[in-house]
């Protein structure tokens, strides 16, 4: 690994502006931040690109690998090139999913600090979360707030997989205990806490997104905010060092800023609008990934963290493989483990051209927001040539600009070059951003343009609940706030058992809840979870430390 402060000096980031912990890793002071962003097309600023994926599968698309490759690649090609990455939640490196640090040659340095040392960040945004949660109860106790308890929607929050705390009660044990109600814990990465650190351009614009946030509403209907609970000065006290990019690098030593861990299927799902004003003005490309797939992180960062930082990708690169275009045929075992059976790995090119029906809906999709596309095969050893042909053939007639594979988990950043230089013609062609809506359109034309131009659906079907909470919201005057979709990740539209690209359903939503100071209308559809449980057998249970104190069974 590099020393961090050359991997910084590569950004043209002097030492002054570095807190350091350690040698190879560094918070980024916001002094260097270069004023507003430079706008989209100029010379002034790099080209920025954004990878997202097919629909994700149990065996995993290599996105975040295609992601840091794709920055290597370029480094390859002599530009200079960052990668801009999530951080890693505990949760899902402990539970299912993993730390989504990348793989093989092609990760973040050091790994194991990338997966769980970087939990300080975390820690603030459960601190800040949380004292909120406490300030509300307090006020409840002692009656200083009109709020009505039965519209409070905040909850508490923690890092792990924990189904037990999805419905709590608290103030249990007499009235000196709080207030007798019904509430509950999200994961971390879905506070609206970590949305607003992930939004917020700068110190100024985090104290007032925090004293933004709508906690309830009172008797009379209006909004109860945080500011009124005279807690935003101590949150954005305790997220002062988390507003801060963390610096790091990958495994061949290409700057990597690691900032910020929204989930994509139950929030917006991108890293920081920080990192990306820190960066893009010091590189010729400056890549970043969105959580899942293209229909969920993709789509939040054009409507979401898009009107926000003022910046609009220059290309979207879609991540697919064959075996996840099996999957997507239906034709194959779904469970875990499923991807290493010899039946998928037989080759047949009619399977993987059943489920590219799945591909060609992603590419379809991010091509009507105006931006170039394209298609990177994570190339595996067990692909066979027609099955390759077949990707390529489904990729072209969706109207990808080019079809790229890579080998980047066993060949790093010389497996990636192909990619690069697909990327850069891409970058070059023009492009007309489009988003699916506009802001004065009311929130169910918003949700409506989603299900049936995104999702495929024929319509939408809405609990009386939702409708009502739509209608409090807008009258409140937050009816011109984008829509920030919570679905299931494992398909296009709400259901996680239709694969592929399925059409004509019905989509039904069941709630809404209002991110005042993020920014957005959190709209939930389906049966979705904003607390995760553990799986049956979890990645928790594979990790030990050996007699030196070495961890194993992380990576």
């Amino acid at each position: 690994m590099r020393d961090i402060k050359e991997v910084a000096g590569q950004l043209s980031l002097d030492e002054g502006l570095l807190d350091l912990h350690g040698r190879y890793r560094a918070k980024v002071h916001l002094d260097a931040l270069l004023g507003s962003a430079p706008a989209h097309g100029t010379s002034a600023r790099g080209k920025y690109v954004l990878v997202t994926a097919v629909t994700p599968t149990p065996a995993g698309e290599g996105k975040t690998v295609s992601a840091i490759a794709l920055s290597m690649g370029l480094n390859k090609l002599g530009r200079n090139a960052a990668v801009v990455l999530r951080q890693s939640s505990l949760g899902p490196t402990l539970g299912l999913k993993g730390g989504g640090a990348g793989g093989g040659v092609s990760r973040i340095e050091p790994l194991e600090e990338s997966l769980i040392g970087l939990g300080s960040d975390l820690f603030a945004v459960e601190s800040a979360n949380n004292l909120l949660a406490a300030l509300i109860d307090d006020a409840l106790m002692r009656d200083t707030v009109n709020v009505d308890p039965a519209t409070i929607t905040w909850r508490r929050v923690i890092d792990m997989d924990d189904r037990g705390l999805r419905q709590i009660v608290t103030g249990l044990g007499g009235r000196t205990n709080g207030v007798l109600r019904e509430t509950g814990f999200d994961i971390t990465a879905a506070s609206e806490v970590m949305a607003v650190l992930g939004l917020s351009r700068d110190m100024t614009d985090l104290r007032r997104r925090l004293g933004s946030i709508v906690v309830g509403f009172d008797d009379d209907d209006k909004p109860v905010t945080a500011e009124q609970l005279r807690g935003p000065g101590a949150m954005a006290m305790l997220l002062r060092d988390a507003l801060k990019p963390n610096l790091m690098q990958t495994s061949e030593g290409t700057p990597a800023f690691i900032h910020t861990g929204p989930f994509g299927n139950i929030a917006h799902g991108n890293s920081s609008v920080v990192a990306d004003l820190i960066a893009l003005p010091r590189v010729d490309y400056l890549v970043t990934e969105a959580g899942f797939g293209a229909d969920m992180g993709a789509e939040k960062l054009f409507h979401i963290k898009a009107p926000v930082s003022g910046l609009i990708p220059d290309a979207v690169v879609v991540v697919t493989t064959v075996r996840a275009l099996k999957y997507h045929s239906g034709r194959f075992d779904s469970a875990p483990g499923g991807h290493a059976s010899e039946e998928i790995q037989q080759e047949d090119p009619q399977a993987v051209a059943e489920g590219a029906t799945n591909l060609d809906r992603h590419v379809r999709n991010m091509r009507q927001f105006g931006i170039p596309v394209v298609v990177a095969i994570n190339r595996f050893p067990t692909d066979h040539p027609s099955e390759l042909a077949a990707v390529r053939e489904a990729a072209t007639g969706a109207g990808a600009l080019a079809v790229a594979e890579h080998r980047a988990f066993a060949e790093g950043g010389d497996g990636a070059v192909a990619l690069a230089e697909a990327v850069e013609e891409a970058c070059r062609q023009p492009s007309h951003f489009t988003p699916l809506y506009r802001p004065e359109q009311s929130l169910r034309d918003k949700v409506h343009a989603l299900a049936t131009r995104m999702y495929g659906a024929a319509d939408v079907k809405w609990d009386k609940a939702a409708e009502l909470a739509l209608d409090r919201f807008t009258a409140a005057g937050y009816g011109t706030l984008p829509v920030c979709m919570a679905k299931t990740h494992l398909s296009i539209s709400h259901d996680p058992t239709l694969k592929g690209a399925p059409t004509g359903y019905t989509f039904p939503i069941r709630g809404a809840r209002l991110s005042a100071g993020a920014g957005f209308v959190y709209v939930l559809a389906g049966d979705i979870m904003t607390m995760p449980g553990l799986p049956g057998r979890s990645r928790a249970a594979e990790i030990d430390i050996d007699s030196q104190g070495t961890t194993v069974g992380l990576v």
